[in-house]
């Protein structure tokens, strides 16, 4: 693995990638793509902090991923010195708070609020009881609401929906990352998480909660208002989002394998993606009848 195969891996960038998709996403939704120069900003912020997140997360859980046997990961597989990763973070940090910076007060200020957040969830926050896991929920909840400041002084309701989402999802895939996760985390680290304190099962319950609840007010977007209400190419998309939302939850109930870990790790996020791009295809196609 070369250099720069290693800063990919390291930062996750096709995260970032989702993470530029939610931001056009909610431009479209919240008034319309801004003026190029905003608009490439807007872009380069979230992509660059989203970067950042991830290296920091790797430098400070290298052990932790030792123990795990993540061999997928950079620093652990000897393709990037920890120092190295480090670098990475600062730098993606540094760029993606300048370029907030020119868009407007409030799009810098979430930029820096949340790079500092990253640094400390990686740091500490991430063993606190389900303080660490809210924080990377919210921080998927971001981009839409980052998006929509860019292009409005106000909060569009339907991204207030979205953002429900997109919480709620993405903390349902933050306990079952923990459930994957917890030998390392609780023998390694000594992480007093979800897991530890109230066991497998009733923490897949929680998720499964978590994800009904998500696919609920996807389902109630179809019916509530433009773009998304009834539209059929939304309606097509989330629901095969949903299924594979629904196949991860319900897995989790009665499945402890490897095996299913890793797919469920992949497919949750297919699902996201999916989710999406519904989400960004919603407001520029409509497919289906006007009311």
């Amino acid at each position: 693995m070369n250099l720069l195969s290693a800063v990919v891996k390291l930062t996750r960038i096709e995260h970032s990638l989702l993470l530029i998709i939610a931001v056009v996403a909610a431009e479209l939704i919240s008034g319309g793509i801004p003026q190029l120069p905003i608009f490439a900003l807007s872009l380069v912020t979230p992509f660059f902090v989203s970067m950042g997140a991830f290296a920091i997360n790797d430098y400070f859980d290298v052990e932790t991923d030792r123990a795990n046997r993540r061999t997928d990961r950079p620093i652990v597989s000897g393709a990037i010195s920890r120092s190295g990763a480090y670098y990475v973070a600062i730098v993606s940090f540094a760029i993606g708070i300048i370029a907030s910076a020119f868009i407007n007060m409030y799009a810098f200020v979430i930029a820096l609020l949340f790079a500092v957040l990253a640094y400390l969830y990686a740091e500490r926050m991430k063993d606190m009881l389900l303080v660490g896991n809210v924080y990377v929920a919210f921080s998927m909840v971001i981009p839409f609401i980052f998006g929509n400041i860019v292009v409005s002084d106000t909060i569009s309701i339907s991204i207030v929906l979205i953002s429900f989402i997109v919480f709620s999802s993405g903390l349902a895939r933050e306990i079952h990352g923990m459930i994957r996760d917890r030998s390392g985390d609780i023998k390694v680290r000594g992480a007093r998480n979800l897991i530890r304190y109230i066991g497998v099962k009733k923490s897949a319950t929680i998720a499964l909660i978590l994800y009904v609840e998500a696919i609920g007010i996807g389902i109630f977007l179809f019916f509530y208002d433009y773009p998304f209400k009834y539209n059929f190419l939304y309606l097509i998309l989330v629901t095969i989002a949903n299924l594979m939302f629904a196949y991860v939850a319900f897995g989790y109930m009665n499945k402890d394998n490897r095996r299913f870990f890793d797919l469920s790790r992949n497919l949750s996020l297919a699902g996201m993606g999916i989710a999406l791009v519904a989400f960004l295809l919603a407001p520029i196609l409509y497919i289906g009848a006007y009311v």
